[in-house]
């Protein structure tokens, strides 16, 4: 499968962020998440997921259990199975989320 982020639609989450589905096969999902400024990725742990996160432009304030710091461009993040994280855009912002297994519901039905 081959890609290019321009021709991929963005899915609209709320007023400050959008995703797109840059990739996914087997049991592996990659997406692009855009946040504006202030945009929050509210603290949240998946039961099913793993999680991998990468900062690809901007700042975020970034929460991992317990931890919580301030991630830039070309730092990274990982949440386990049942572990709390959560994002707050200090700038307009991407992040790049991988998760395994994929996010079924990310998938949108054909209108």
């Amino acid at each position: 499968m081959i890609l290019e982020n321009a021709a991929i639609s963005a899915q609209v989450i709320n007023a400050t962020s959008s995703r797109k589905i840059l990739g996914m096969g087997g049991t592996l999902m990659m997406v692009e998440v855009s946040f504006a400024k202030g945009g929050i990725g509210e603290v949240h742990s998946h039961d099913q997921h793993e999680q991998v996160s990468y900062i690809v432009k901007g700042s975020f304030e970034v929460q991992v259990g317990e931890e919580t710091r301030i991630l830039r461009a070309g730092d990274s993040f990982y949440a386990g199975y049942n572990v709390p994280h959560g994002v707050k855009a200090l700038e307009d912002s991407i992040i790049l989320d991988v998760f395994t297994p994929f996010r079924e519901d990310f998938i949108e039905e054909p209108q």
